[in-house]
């Protein structure tokens, strides 16, 4: 499992109510389920990854993010997740306001574009940064919306998002010192939970 997926895990109580935006093949989700009695559904456009979480026994319904999450009830769920999907939106903030309106909390996952190897990389090599979190070339990403950690708390900070908890991780999923010093820096993968103030 993800490094991300495996803090997100972690971070979701018994007995929750979630909904999985992009969930992919239904990894985090069906952990979830089996580990925490968590109920819910994942939301997804890909047909084999449809497959997959249907395979893993999860719910899933095919929708595309950017068609907005207007048929789900507000405060319908005590979750929403979004894992490494915030940077193929078309309108983040918009569906981030979505999230927070139809959960109590959302819990997001990014890969950190100011990560010392992403910003070597493009110096050293003048070069769109490619890394196991950003695996695809300029012309062939679903990325259209790239972020730092510092981005992030800023759009939150604007838009009046409340940042919960937040936790900053290489890909092995290591905190330590110099990563709480220098988050945007060091950090590869960023991990927040933020509901409204």
């Amino acid at each position: 499992m993800r490094v991300d997926l495996q803090v997100v895990r972690e971070w979701i109580p018994e007995n929750s109510h979630v909904l999985d935006l992009g969930c992919g093949d239904g990894t985090l989700l069906a952990s979830l389920q089996e580990s925490r009695s968590v109920t819910g559904y994942g939301l997804e456009l890909s047909n084999d990854n449809i497959i997959q979480a249907i395979r893993r026994g999860v719910n899933v319904i095919q929708r595309d993010l950017n068609d907005g999450l207007s048929s789900f009830s507000e405060d319908g769920f005590d979750f929403i997740l979004m894992t490494h999907a915030l940077q193929v939106l078309k309108n983040p903030v918009a569906v981030i306001r979505e999230m927070l309106t139809i959960g109590e909390r959302a819990i997001l996952t990014f890969p950190n574009f100011g990560h010392w190897r992403n910003r070597a990389y493009l110096g050293l090599k003048g070069k769109m940064p490619m890394s196991e979190t950003l695996p695809h070339q300029w012309h062939n990403t679903p990325n259209i919306h790239m972020c730092t950690v510092k981005d992030f708390e800023l759009l939150c900070k604007e838009n009046g998002f409340k940042i919960e908890k937040k936790m900053i991780v290489d890909r092995n999923q290591r905190e330590g010192i110099g990563l709480n010093i220098l988050p945007n820096l060091l950090g590869e993968i960023a991990i927040y939970q933020i509901t409204r103030r």
